[in-house]
């Protein structure tokens, strides 16, 4: 009789790793699995039309685990956004902490989930047996409440998990990061370390979020019009700084964004935010205000083409017309990818005459990602047997590697892992055992997963060098052209030449077809590319540019 072989240990990222955002990973022990986090991933210029980017869930569906349970670092949608979307297939408890569960609700109840997941909320006090898992949590601060990170033990030893984190010595809410805490459980051996990679490329620590209002107060006292303030909706601590300097200096307050109203009303209602009475006004009280009393506080501050940012940029917003004399704050980062629309509203709050005020000419805004002398302090504290960094490109990952062997970590422990990347842990060590394809999901509307690359590729192509479609109907008996080509044409070159351009692209057809001379369907069809390619070839020759061509045969 032989012993049985040990379960194994193995961890599996499904976003994560080698983008910001996307974060999802499941751990395993045998086939009992628990899930961190679910995150979405907003779309870039690169992808037309998609309004999410969620985990691809096929290949933990593929190896068969039974997912005992989701837990939640924090709030930011890069980390609970895919929640609707994974629990429609995956049946397991969702874990989270009191605002964060808040945050998550009000989602369920857009997706019409509320009567169907089972919600646990966790706290830093009291432990969770999550099947052979053991949890932990740790007060971790971050630009969204109530965050924590994770003390997993499992069979093969303790793994911890940061969260997104900084170390901030003075937030806003007193709740700083349970440091003791951390180096209590460290102090027995840690197997894994897992660790925010967003800063590692910023030398020294990350600002305090108090260390903001001080230039907030500046321009309260500064400014004789309205402030406007844009940032983001989840970021409660930001938000009770606005709420205190416009109550200091004698301004009203008004809310605009459904997210920023439902994120307001869900912290408040939970104790994590703290609304002075009267302070907060409806936005059509606003013109009963001298603009010296008005502040507003904005969703929109990465551009977001129908937020209430944009629409005041375009002058468009029903309540708020940009004006000289407003101050516009954003205070948050630009988010790669979207500096160009950012830049796009500067430019237009300025030509309205609004002095704008934002993270490059002046303090207004921090980050809430730890630097690099904060995630050396957690290895340091943590002395973790094996390291992964999670949450950041490869760059980011590869240099809090680099990090973390120069805080004494193995090398042969230290793995940049990328989505996909199955990794196995056992008393001989860390290892990638296998590489799991995995792609991105893109949400569009209602529809999940009907959008792949080649559809991005065609609408990116549409968008660069627009469409022609060319008709032709055939006498199904003869196999004679009766009519035609008709050609259309969308985005390809000003409507005054496209008749020019496209009577030229039609004589070439004709040609082409006067060669050919197909008379069956079978000649037909293999005519077909020949119609698109004289019109691609024309159309080049004229204007320098290949257009889509779509050849629609119509047999009578």
């Amino acid at each position: 009789m032989t012993d049985e072989q040990p379960l194994k240990l193995q961890i599996l990222p499904l976003g994560g790793l080698g983008e910001i955002g996307l974060n999802m990973m499941a751990i395993a022990y045998g086939k009992d699995a628990i899930i961190i986090d679910a995150g979405v991933m907003f779309p870039d210029e690169s992808m037309p039309g998609v309004d999410l980017v969620i985990p691809d869930i096929e290949p933990l569906l593929e190896l068969e685990w039974n997912v005992l349970g989701v837990v939640l670092t924090h709030g930011h949608e890069d980390h609970i956004g895919a929640l609707p979307y994974v629990l429609r297939r995956i049946s397991a408890p969702v874990y989270a902490t009191h605002f964060t569960m808040g945050l998550i609700e009000n989602k369920f109840d857009e997706f019409d989930l509320l009567d169907w997941t089972e919600r646990i909320t966790i706290n830093t006090d009291d432990p969770v047996d999550i099947g052979p898992f053991h949890l932990n949590f740790f007060a971790m601060c971050h630009s969204v409440a109530d965050g924590v990170g994770l003390a997993i033990s499992t069979p093969q030893g303790l793994i911890i998990h940061s969260g997104d984190f900084k170390i901030d010595p003075t937030p806003i809410d007193g709740r700083i990061c349970d440091l003791e805490k951390i180096a209590e459980y460290a102090r027995s051996g840690t197997l894994l370390l897992f660790s925010d990679s967003t800063n590692v490329e910023r030398k020294g620590s990350t600002s305090s979020e108090s260390m903001i209002r001080p230039e907030f107060e500046r321009i309260f006292q500064e400014s004789r019009g309205r402030i406007l303030i844009a940032t983001f909706s989840s970021n409660i601590h930001r938000m009770q700084q606005v709420l205190n300097v416009a109550e200091q200096f004698g301004r009203k307050v008004a809310l605009l964004g459904r997210s920023m109203a439902a994120n307001a009303r869900i912290a408040a209602e939970r104790g994590f935010l703290n609304i002075p009475p009267g302070l907060i006004v409806d936005i059509k009280d606003l013109e009963h205000l001298p603009d010296e009393q008005v502040t507003v506080l904005s969703t929109g501050s990465q551009g977001e083409p129908m937020s209430a940012l944009s629409l005041m940029a375009g002058d468009r917003h029903k309540h708020v017309k940009v004006k000289p004399g407003d101050v516009m704050i954003l205070s948050s980062r630009f988010i790669p990818g979207n500096e160009k629309a950012i830049h796009q509203i500067i430019n237009e709050f300025a030509r309205r005459g609004a002095r704008v005020i934002y993270d490059k000419v002046s303090d207004v805004h921090v980050s809430g990602h730890a630097s690099e002398d904060e995630l050396r302090r957690l290895l340091q504290l943590v002395r973790p047997k094996c390291f992964i960094p999670v949450h950041g490109e490869y760059r980011h990952l590869l240099r809090h590697a680099q990090l973390a062997v120069e805080e004494g970590v193995a090398p042969e422990n230290t793995f940049v892992a990328l989505d996909g990347d199955l990794i196995e842990i056992s008393e001989s060590g860390i290892s990638i055992s296998e590489r799991i394809p995995t792609c991105r999901v893109y949400v569009h509307g209602k529809g999940v997963g009907e959008i792949g690359s080649d559809t991005l590729r065609d609408r990116r192509c549409l968008g660069e060098v627009g469409i022609v479609v060319a008709a032709l109907a055939v006498n199904a008996e003869k196999g004679e052209l009766i009519a035609g080509p008709t050609l259309t044409s969308r985005g390809v070159t000003f409507e005054d030449m496209a008749p020019e351009i496209l009577n030229a692209a039609s004589d070439a057809v004709m040609e082409r077809l006067r060669q050919l001379k197909p008379q069956t369907a079978e000649a037909w069809d293999a005519a077909r590319d020949e119609v698109r390619l004289a019109i691609r070839r024309k159309v080049n020759k004229l204007l320098g540019r290949k257009p889509i061509v779509e050849t629609l045969i119509l047999w009578t």
